[in-house]
């Protein structure tokens, strides 16, 4: 039996989305830092793998950013500091949660929107909780901020779910110039 393109394992496809996907927020760490699109990244999560896989990524996503500002950006090592940066990776698996419950439910265009809209509502919402809880004041979520954040992760969104479209057009071209050549 001779391995061919369109006979290559779904897992190694996943596993190349999986780096692309956390390449991407690596990237995007260093640009944005603690403003990361991470209901963004969620979302797609939710929408493009199944649930154990989607809470993994995001996880992983959440965790790169974290190694991005502690190593390379150097994040302050004090207790709210670390104290936030526990506190986003449970929202942003929240996030993914709420993507995903929603995604289940309803299909389609409409289906994925929904499906990031409930990401970045409970995203925001939940900052939103804990910073109020926590102390600061809530002073900076004003609408310029918090449609700023929006759009932030709207534009992750749509750049991740190209990103993934276009590598399954890609992976179906190539499966389809090389099935019957043998590799």
């Amino acid at each position: 039996m001779s391995l061919t393109l369109s006979t290559l394992p779904t897992t190694n496809r996943r596993a190349f989305w999986f780096a692309t996907f956390i390449a991407a927020s690596i990237i995007l760490s260093f640009g944005w830092a603690c403003a990361l699109p991470l209901a963004g990244f969620a979302a797609v999560a939710a929408l493009t793998t199944a649930r154990r896989e989607a809470l993994l990524l995001t996880g992983a996503v959440w965790f790169a950013n974290q190694a991005v500002g502690f190593l390379f950006l150097h994040y302050s090592t004090d207790a709210i500091t670390l104290f936030w940066g526990g506190a986003l990776g449970v929202i942003a698996l929240l996030s993914c949660e709420s993507a995903g419950l929603i995604a289940r439910r309803f299909h389609g265009f409409a289906g994925g929107l929904a499906a990031f809209l409930a990401a970045f509502v409970v995203y925001e919402s939940l900052i939103l909780a804990v910073t109020a809880a926590t102390g600061p004041g809530v002073d900076h979520f004003t609408a310029p901020v918090v449609t700023r954040i929006f759009l932030i992760n709207l534009g992750a969104f749509a750049a991740l779910l190209m990103l993934k479209a276009a590598a399954a057009v890609a992976y179906r071209d190539a499966a389809k110039t090389f099935a019957s050549r043998p590799i």
